[in-house]
């Protein structure tokens, strides 16, 4: 009877015991698998990832880093033009937070291709690339951690902010200099400056009114056609069907465009504002009465049919959408 306390100490010493070596063993886990995702972003800012190494170090606990994870499909093969583009912009955040004086083991940056991970898109359940999410700390991913490419597009800057708001790391997005913007500016200075100097005592063409006109109506028809949006994006000029091989220059969803159809959409907008300054010209010019009937009827047909061809683009992007101008309009 005596031994029974004594049994029941050393019970109780290895029942404390095992909850200290299993928590000692999870902590060198855990730091066996920081160091070594430290090692590869020291050599690379972008983690490539297969199978293994996505279960071993994002999807298996033990974790108290963030990994932002872009899945995609880079091979030339797979022919995805958005995908090559989404990389560019997404190299350029990693970089961005690998050489930043901030930089942590707080959050990596990784990446997993179809054709050396399809094993992970087939656990994900995912049919469609380049899509980023973010792997949290703790817990599983939420909605929120899928990054809504399509609405947001793909720059830089969009990530940084959308990383900021799932992990409160705040990346500075550097780029890498572009010298494009200079070149051009520095072209148009030495155009101006030179026609100054050839025309120095006629400056009359500084005060053309025509002139001002047309070019701020190629500004306002640039950017109502969705420039900007290509330039903030950088969206695809076409999507060719890899099966088909059939070529679509005009989006289907109301949430993207392609750069081929921001032309289409600028010519539509242009043979319809062309239109209208017939018709304008028709009823103000001087000219007799047989010529201002030719200029309102061409007026007339340009806009009836550009804007008719803009309303057909409208309503493929715009299901169900009911008005068309003339019956040739597709739906």
């Amino acid at each position: 009877m005596a031994a029974l306390p004594g049994l029941a100490l050393l019970l109780l010493l290895a029942w404390g015991g095992l909850p200290a070596a299993g928590q000692k063993r999870k902590e060198m886990v855990l730091s066996e698998k920081v160091n070594q995702l430290m090692e590869w972003a020291s050599k690379r800012s972008v983690i490539r990832m297969n199978g293994d190494k996505f279960r071993r170090l994002v999807k298996a606990p033990p974790r108290n880093y963030s990994v932002i994870v872009m899945f995609t499909a880079l091979q030339p093969h797979r022919q995805c033009v958005v995908c090559k583009q989404a990389d560019e912009e997404y190299q350029i955040l990693a970089n961005s937070w690998r050489y930043s004086s901030a930089f942590t083991n707080k959050i990596f940056f990784a990446m997993v291709d179809f054709d050396e991970g399809s094993d992970v898109f087939q656990m994900l359940n995912m049919n469609s690339a380049p899509t980023f999410i973010n792997f949290p700390a703790k817990g599983k991913p939420k909605r929120g951690d899928t990054y809504e490419l399509q609405v947001r597009g793909f720059a830089a800057e969009q990530l940084a902010r959308w990383v900021a708001d799932r992990t409160d790391v705040n990346i500075r997005v550097i780029r890498p200099p572009n010298y494009a913007g200079p070149l051009m500016l520095g072209l148009l200075l030495a155009v101006v400056g030179g026609l100054v100097y050839l025309r120095g005592s006629n400056l009359d063409f500084l005060y053309n009114k025509t002139g001002w006109a047309f070019a701020a109506l190629c500004f306002v028809l640039a950017m109502t056609s969705g420039q900007m949006w290509n330039h903030i994006r950088g969206p695809p000029y076409a999507h060719k069907n890899p099966h088909t091989g059939q070529v679509n220059y005009i989006h289907g969803s109301s949430q993207a465009q392609f750069v081929a159809e921001t032309h289409i959409v600028l010519l539509f907008n242009g043979g319809v504002t062309l239109g209208m300054v017939l018709l304008h010209e028709a009823a103000t010019s001087d000219m007799d009465v047989g010529k201002r009937k030719i200029m309102c009827i061409a007026g007339i047909g340009l806009v009836v049919l550009f804007f008719s061809w803009l309303l057909s683009v409208f309503r493929s992007k715009y299901h169900g959408y009911p008005y068309r101008c003339v019956s040739f309009a597709t739906s």
